[in-house]
């Protein structure tokens, strides 16, 4: 097991810095179930200043090493992840078709070896998922929360310290 970097309790914030933001798709506040928007804010308003000022946020949180690490963890874990289950399931498939008489041979009473590669793709769906959610719990989330907190903060009127 990987060890975490302990950190002091008033240094880590919790939650989702998301949870009360705009739902411009839906015209509404989240978390509210209405439809009113905040004093000052107007969901329906076009981007404007604020939009600008907004993409300038992320794509300077883009161009930063924090959220290029997290990139690149996560395609070098889900290209080969994705790759190895392709593969898996293109030899399953080949050999269901191409050798019959192998995927035919009697593993154990009625069950051959189809079965036990069919139960083997239902197995190895449920391991990948484990793996991903393991690998992006160990790897990434922590990482990902703290982009989302600066991109909070930086949007937030007060900014830094705000909510914490």
């Amino acid at each position: 097991m990987e060890k975490q970097e302990v950190r002091h309790a008033a240094a880590v914030r919790l939650g989702d810095p998301w949870y009360e933001a705009l739902s411009p798709e839906w015209r509404e506040w989240a978390g509210t179930g209405g439809s009113a928007a905040p004093a000052g804010r107007d969901p329906g308003a076009p981007g404007g200043a604020a939009g600008a000022e907004a993409a300038g946020i992320y794509a300077e949180i883009q161009r930063g090493a924090a959220f290029r690490e997290v990139r690149g963890r996560y395609r070098r874990f889900v290209v080969p992840a994705s790759l190895a289950f392709l593969g898996w399931y293109l030899v399953y498939l080949v050999a269901a078709t191409a050798a019959p008489q192998l995927m035919a041979r009697p593993v154990a009473g009625a069950v051959n070896v189809a079965m036990v590669a069919g139960l083997g793709q239902f197995l190895s769906t449920f391991l990948l998922t484990w793996a991903y959610a393991r690998h992006a719990r160990l790897h990434r989330d922590r990482v990902a929360l703290e982009l989302r907190w600066a991109v909070f903060d930086r949007r937030t009127p007060g900014g830094e310290g705000e909510g914490r």
